[in-house]
C-alpha cells in the first residue's frame, strides 16, 4: 500500500489589500481618533470646570 502524498506547503498568499486601504481598518482608525479626541476634551473640561470651581480660593489655603 503506497501512502498518500503529503499536504505541500503552500506560501500564504498575501492580502488583497494592504491595512491602510481596507474600510474596516479607515473606519475603526476614524473611530478611535474621534474617541481619543473626546476623552481629550473632557479631561480639558473637567481640568477647567475644577480651576473655575476653585477660583481664588486655591491661594488661600494654609500651608
Amino acid at each position: 500500500m503506497s501512502e498518500p502524498d503529503a499536504p505541500q506547503d503552500v506560501p500564504a498568499k498575501p492580502p488583497s489589500n494592504p491595512p491602510q486601504q481596507d474600510p474596516i481598518f479607515k473606519a475603526r482608525r476614524g473611530r478611535n481618533i474621534a474617541i481619543a479626541l473626546g476623552l481629550i476634551t473632557f479631561a480639558i473640561l473637567v481640568f477647567l470646570v475644577t480651576v473655575v470651581r476653585l477660583g481664588a480660593n486655591v491661594l488661600d489655603r494654609p500651608l
